[in-house]
């Protein structure tokens, strides 16, 4: 009598393995695009004209800091099933919530402000399209962006934000194939100090921009959409270990760019007239180092500014669903999201400036984000046996501790002027 019983499924192979898991990559790189959004560029190109290397250290600090920071939101939306802005919903009475809502939802305009002037200003600087004009082109393109996520798939909206953010890290990183990079001023730019009360400032900007509140808010709902309710067990623990392998590689690419940045100017632009804008830098720079640098500096930029401006507007999506239980189409929200930017714009505001400025609005709303974050994924009741360890807590608390402690320098600082 023949055996017809089906031979057992041969476990899988490690090599079969990491395929699987690299399926699982993605969103921590649309979360990244937020930290080389436009205010990123600004912040980052003001520090090194302004002050060499010295700021160097806030970005790498800020960076390490961020890379915790957005595994404990992927983490709390792979084993929850519920993004950041749905537990706070949850859990916080009307007033407030609403109170809190009106906060992140000052964040997320700070952010498409800063994110439709940068790709206005990339237009500009390529093919001299007026700012306004600019604007609207770049608010107009977001919109088909995120015409692939609500009509398409989350992968091919994925795959088109990951693209961008290849292009923009090609297009800031080139000019360092020229620049002459002093080592020694490098490593001395990884001591932690500051000079005077505008470095302070600035610092903050750079936090802010480098930090992100939006990003926060969104990871973890992409992480949810991404991945759905992923059960206890043997694939929750693969899902996190990709979790973790996802955010350490976008975010070494994210942190990568911004020193970058930073190195550029500090190398090629302190002591040269105009640097106080991002046109200006982008002449000096294709003036110090090649004009073909100086092109791929501003497609950078666009593609920096139409990438995130569309991962903006899906964070406060996210932010308005979860804590106002409303629903708002994508499209829709773009619309109304992109008036601001477009009135500054139209008003001749100095728009490097706003970009700055937008990124210290950020620096406020960070403690907002984090701090919720840092206690939900601490508790046994929220995230079961997933729960932070020690360790981590204690280093995500420094962490929240020293983003409050910035912040409240920063305001007494502007405050005494």
């Amino acid at each position: 009598m023949t055996d017809t019983a089906t031979p057992p499924i041969a476990p899988p192979t490690p090599r079969r393995r990491r395929g699987a898991s690299l399926t699982l990559l993605g969103p921590a790189f649309v979360a990244a695009i937020a930290y080389v959004d436009p205010g990123n560029v600004a912040a980052n190109l003001t520090a090194g004209a302004k002050y060499g290397y010295l700021l160097l250290w806030v970005l790498v600090a800020a960076n390490a800091s961020a890379v915790v920071v957005q595994y404990l939101s992927a983490k709390l939306g792979v084993v929850t099933g519920k993004s950041l802005p749905e537990h706070l919903g949850l859990r916080m009475r009307r007033t407030p919530r609403l109170l809190f809502w009106a906060q992140a939802e000052v964040v997320a305009a700070a952010t498409d402000i800063a994110e439709v002037i940068g790709g206005a200003l990339a237009l500009h600087l390529l093919f001299g399209v007026p700012l306004v004009a600019g604007g609207v082109i770049t608010g107009v393109v977001s919109m088909l962006i995120l015409a692939l996520h609500s009509r398409r798939s989350t992968r091919t909206f994925e795959t088109v934000v990951t693209a961008m953010l290849a292009i923009l890290t090609v297009g800031f990183c080139a000019g360092l194939l020229f620049a002459q990079v002093s080592p020694g001023e490098l490593v001395a730019g990884l001591v932690p100090r500051f000079q005077g009360s505008e470095s302070v400032m600035l610092a903050a900007s750079m936090l802010g921009a480098t930090v992100m509140p939006h990003a926060v808010y969104l990871h973890s709902a992409l992480a949810r959409d991404r991945h759905g309710d992923v059960p206890a067990g043997p694939e929750r623990r693969r899902v996190l270990v990709a979790t973790r392998w996802d955010v350490g590689l976008a975010l070494v690419v994210a942190g990568g760019v911004n020193i970058c940045m930073l190195v550029l100017a500090a190398a090629t632009l302190p002591g040269v007239s105009g640097t106080d804008s991002i046109p200006g830098a982008q002449a000096a720079i294709a003036a110090n180092v090649g004009p073909v640098v100086g092109v791929l500096f501003a497609v950078g930029l666009l593609a920096s500014g139409l990438a995130s401006t569309s991962v903006g507007c899906m964070a406060g999506a996210e932010i308005m669903h979860g804590l106002l239980h409303v629903r708002v189409p994508l499209i829709v929200r773009r619309l109304v999201t992109l008036v601001p930017a477009i009135v500054l714009l139209a008003l001749n505001a100095d728009a490097t400036m706003l970009l700055v400025v937008s990124q210290v609005v950020l620096s406020f709303g960070i403690a907002f984000a984090i701090v919720p974050l840092v206690v939900y994924t601490s508790r046994r009741s929220v995230m079961g046996a997933d729960v932070n360890a020690v360790p981590t807590r204690v280093v995500a608390g420094v962490i929240a501790l020293v983003i409050v402690v910035l912040n409240v320098a920063l305001v007494a600082l502007t405050l005494a002027g």
